[in-house]
């Protein structure tokens, strides 16, 4: 049955959302880890009574992040930032319960302030151990990174205000690259876990996905866990959402230049910005690569971008305007990331709960960018 709801929309669907919570959930339950929701992948406070109740809470990016998990999650609050700003830090006070801090400077600066306030405090490290392939910009530990406190740069004057080190090293990584990071991490950095009382692996983890060895992260959890007796978190946004999501867009166009391109009514430069940050090529159901099938087409946006495009498939029948194309695993880094270039109007934002019924969550128009203007 045609939907109601005008494309371009993004729709989560829970059945796909709780298969990935029962396997985060499970983690938790095996080796008494903790798991965050990792909000700077996923913020649609719509679904989180349902996924507080499978996780410990969120951990946030700055203010808003860390207001919106105490507010509409619960549990746990966590905060990261490479630095914080002095009028906001008080607000941080009010709505984290752990605060982890980039540098020892950070930690000088604020961390007594976060004591007295009965806050966790944690930093953390950068353990210089590149495991990342083809993605520098999503590498922490690349040469120059800001991210994380290098053991040269570790003033150990500061280690008693601690409570633990947090480390982030991966991007859509499998739990052998999480290994090799955990050792030199230990090597680095293990003699101060003893006197600590957690230790954070941060993000990354592809937990959810078919291939990954869960095994293996079980191992290395309750191996930190026996040898220094601290708690394990981990803070996975992806996986907590991979694969739940879906972008429906509409062919407004076809036009022909070379070849055949089909012109949305979604842009990859406002509405999935990954596609050309990242970049790569979304999945696209009925679809296939752009020389696999008898029709193929590039799929562009409707900005004034040139390189607004999302990329080249191929279809068993030709496109026509008006046919509804749906763009998967569009949950993570999506919704978080649109931006209303070219004044586009950003996609609603639509919620398929366990029984079929599709609920309209949120709908934008003119104002929303106007408001962001002056």
């Amino acid at each position: 049955m045609k939907s109601l709801i005008e494309t371009p929309y993004f729709l989560v669907d829970e059945i796909k959302l709780i298969q990935n919570l029962e396997i985060l959930k499970a983690l938790q339950q095996d080796t008494g880890c903790k798991v965050l929701l990792a909000q700077k992948a996923f913020s649609m406070f719509y679904a989180y009574p349902l996924i507080s109740r499978y996780l410990a809470g969120t951990c946030g990016s700055g203010l808003y992040e860390t207001r919106l998990g105490a507010e509409k999650f619960g549990g746990e609050t966590h905060v990261f930032s490479p630095a914080y700003k002095e009028n906001e830090f008080e607000d941080i006070l009010r709505y984290a319960d752990d605060i982890v801090f980039n540098s020892v400077k950070q930690v000088k600066k604020f961390g007594q302030r976060a004591k007295e306030c009965g806050k966790s405090i944690g930093l953390r490290v950068n353990p210089e151990c590149s495991t990342q392939q083809g993605h520098a910009v999503y590498d922490p530990c690349s040469p120059g990174s800001r991210l994380g406190c290098t053991l040269s740069q570790l003033d150990e004057s500061i280690l008693p205000m601690l409570d633990g080190l947090h480390f982030h090293t991966l991007c859509e990584q499998n739990s052998d690259d999480l290994e090799t990071t955990a050792k030199v991490f230990e090597e680095k950095f293990g003699k101060y876990l003893y006197s600590l009382k957690w230790v954070n692996f941060g993000g990354g983890h592809h937990i959810t996905r078919k291939d990954y060895d869960i095994e293996r992260l079980k191992r290395i959890i309750i191996h930190f866990k026996n040898t220094y007796d601290v708690d394990v978190y981990l803070e996975p946004g992806e996986a907590v959402v991979l694969n739940a999501g879906y972008l429906k867009t509409s062919v407004l166009e076809i036009v022909h230049n070379g070849m055949n391109i089909a012109i949305l009514d979604s842009s990859a430069a406002c509405h999935m910005p990954d596609v050309i940050e990242m970049p790569y090529t979304p999945p696209l159901q009925n679809a296939a690569k752009s020389n696999e099938k008898k029709y193929p087409y590039r799929l562009g946006g409707p900005t004034c971008l040139a390189g607004d495009v999302i990329g080249d498939y191929s279809f068993d029948e030709p496109l026509k305007e008006g046919d509804i194309l749906t763009f998967e695993d569009m949950a993570l880094y999506t919704m978080v990331k649109t931006n209303t270039f070219n004044g586009m109007r950003l996609p609603s934002i639509v919620y398929r709960h366990s029984d079929g019924k599709e609920v309209l969550v949120q709908s934008f128009g003119y104002e929303d960018f106007l408001n962001r203007l002056s």
